[in-house]
């Protein structure tokens, strides 16, 4: 498959390269400093600001599915406003290239446990809900898309460094926890089950979470 990713050079993103050249698809690589991007066969560094969907357009041109590990930086003081931003672009830059196959990773604050959402709890730690509330404003705005077939994944409560497994579980709306109850899983896995998705969807307009 030709598969644009978006936030390529991010923790995420980076991952996600790595996991879709593994399997060999023809990847573009889309950043906001192509110059971050390693070289490798198979792989192409595109620039663009997805706050501009036409932009957006021309970066995702001609691909088959599009994976968007957009995050505007945890550091950035307004990154709950631009969050919904980059998503809004994303979205209408799909549609002006007539891409139809998106994923989302969001966050794990909008998954729902005890009757409301993470973000919410008292317990939730204040440097993480502005970025958070973000994602969720921008699950929100994908959940009323008709035109595009789009899946967003929540990640689980901690994402870790750690091997490829190729093992984990799926859940909808609510955290994946372990035996111990702990909701977590290594980057590379997370990557390993977005590709799943997009070789082989199972959540077509559907929020999904995965952990161990």
């Amino acid at each position: 498959m030709k598969i644009a990713i978006i936030g390529a050079t991010g923790r995420v993103g980076q991952a996600i390269v790595d996991e879709a050249l593994k399997r060999g698809h023809e990847v573009t690589a889309i950043a906001r400093d192509p110059s971050k991007v390693k070289a490798a066969p198979h792989l192409k560094a595109v620039k663009a600001d997805v706050l501009e969907a036409s932009s957006a357009a021309t970066a995702v041109k001609g691909a088959d599915a599009v994976i968007s590990a957009y995050n505007p930086g945890w550091t950035n003081p307004n990154i709950r406003e631009d969050t919904t931003k980059g998503f809004t672009g994303i979205i209408g830059g799909l549609k002006k290239a007539g891409v139809k196959r998106v994923l989302f990773v969001g966050g794990a604050g909008s998954l729902v446990e005890g009757g409301g959402r993470l973000v919410d709890k008292p317990d939730f730690q204040p440097q993480w809900k502005p970025g958070a509330l973000g994602a969720a404003d921008a699950l929100d705005l994908v959940r009323k898309e008709k035109d595009l077939d789009w899946s967003f994944l929540s990640p689980p409560v901690m994402l870790k460094d750690g091997a490829r497994t190729a093992r984990y579980r799926h859940g909808k709306e609510s955290p994946v926890r372990d035996a111990k109850g702990e909701s977590h899983i290594s980057v590379p896995d997370l990557a390993h089950a977005i590709l799943d998705e997009i070789e082989k969807p199972q959540h077509i307009r559907q929020r999904f979470t995965v952990g161990y």
